[in-house]
């Protein structure tokens, strides 16, 4: 009895312990949620900028973001206004497509847009004042925002944007596409817009894209103090020579101006053609006898090619050969003649094989021209075979006579 009334209270006592761990969670829970909820006003709203204070060198335009505030718990309409602007300078609100003057913030949220001002040539170094007021519908709350924009020169050798390439200098073959990639540094603090152009040889093809893009460019921007890749691709004319051949690209911004050197390496096209000068690719032959045929060479590129070797395919105890066996080095539009001898094997049957002549340039890929060799029987056994037949008749004949006389 008694070791049950232990039992009943232990039970008794964790369920209060869950409880009152539980409670106290929900209590804690609770505590923080009304932590995380600040109180807010009825009514209340505010405007500002990313930044207060900007400097910029001459010339430069300032762009940065607006935030509309409602910290309020209703709906408002926010009127906007640029009540300050200096001479010299036009100032707007800009969103995407069009300029702004209210914008509607539902309660407890806020809406972006942009703050341009943008300087005439008139405008010298000095610090100017921009002033932005923002009040609700009834006019009962407002907002404001002072910008001060200082504009001064740059120190000597500071740059304004920089152009780096990793590789300046690409080699390959003239029917290749050249892609080099130029990395655009904005270093001042306002965005820029850059202009892109090209010299290049007569006749080749010049294309500039972003990094990773296939639309063709002419100009781009780059926001401040970031930078850009931008890819150049170049296209030889098939008919260009092997040589090195400078590119000149010019990046420019306003009157800030930089030009990039590079060079392509053409070592020029390694291509092979091969045939026979009559365009026949058939070979009669005597079992175990050499018959003879030519086949031309041809360097259908724009590079020379060198070492070029012949090999067959032919089927087994065939024999071919070539002469000459090498050919040391042929120049574009260049022909040679080479004399192949193809000797079947002395066992060969009557009948049409495959011969395979293959042609190996040093850079080139390999040419093959696929020859059908008949195989013939040898005119000296067709003499004997008649002279046998003639043999075997005359002898019947004598047989006849001879017992036709008895």
């Amino acid at each position: 009895m008694r070791r049950g009334n232990i039992r009943l209270k232990s039970v008794l006592f964790l369920f209060f312990l869950i409880f009152s761990v539980s409670g106290a969670s929900t209590v804690l829970a609770q505590a923080d949620k009304d932590k995380d909820v600040l109180p807010r006003p009825e009514r209340g709203i505010a405007v500002y900028t990313e930044f207060s204070g900007v400097i910029v060198p001459p010339g430069e335009s300032v762009r940065m973001e607006l935030t509309a505030d409602n910290k309020g718990k209703r709906d408002e309409n926010i009127s906007l206004k640029i009540t300050q602007v200096p001479k010299g300078w036009r100032a707007s609100l800009k969103a995407p497509n069009f300029s702004v003057d209210a914008v509607p913030v539902p309660a407890t949220k806020t809406r972006t847009m942009t703050f341009l001002a943008e300087p005439d040539k008139t405008v010298k170094p000095g610090n100017y004042q921009f002033q932005i007021d923002a009040k609700t519908d009834d006019g009962k709350f407002t907002s404001v925002q002072k910008i001060n924009v200082t504009v001064r020169e740059k120190t000597p050798g500071e740059e304004e944007f920089t152009v780096t390439t990793s590789y300046p200098v690409l080699q390959g073959q003239t029917d290749a596409k050249f892609e080099f990639s130029l990395e655009v540094n904005n270093k001042s603090e306002g965005d820029k817009s850059y202009n892109i152009s090209g010299q290049a040889p007569p006749k080749w093809e010049l294309n500039f894209k972003p990094a990773y893009e296939q639309k063709l460019i002419s100009s781009f921007r780059v926001k401040g103090g970031s930078s850009q890749t931008v890819t150049v691709e170049v296209s030889p004319p098939r008919d260009a020579q092997a040589g090195s051949f400078p590119i000149t690209v010019t990046i420019s911004s306003g009157e800030k101006k930089q030009d990039v050197k590079l060079t392509v390496v053409l070592t020029g096209i390694y291509k092979l053609d091969a045939g026979t000068p009559t365009g026949l690719l058939s070979l009669e032959a005597l079992a175990g006898k050499p018959a003879n045929m030519s086949v031309f060479v041809k360097n259908t590129g724009s590079a020379v090619n060198k070492n070029i070797t012949f090999s067959s395919f032919k089927p087994e105890n065939w024999k071919v050969e070539f002469k000459p066996e090498k050919i040391e080095a042929l120049e574009p539009n260049a022909l040679k003649q080479v004399e192949v001898t193809i000797t079947p094997a002395g066992q060969a049957l009557v009948g049409d094989y495959s011969v395979g002549i293959s042609v190996d340039g040093e850079k080139a890929s390999s040419k093959t021209v696929e020859l059908r060799v008949s195989v013939k029987t040898s005119a000296a056994w067709g003499w004997i075979g008649i002279i046998i037949i003639i043999l075997v008749i005359a002898g019947l004949g004598g047989l006849f006579l001879w017992l036709g006389r008895r």
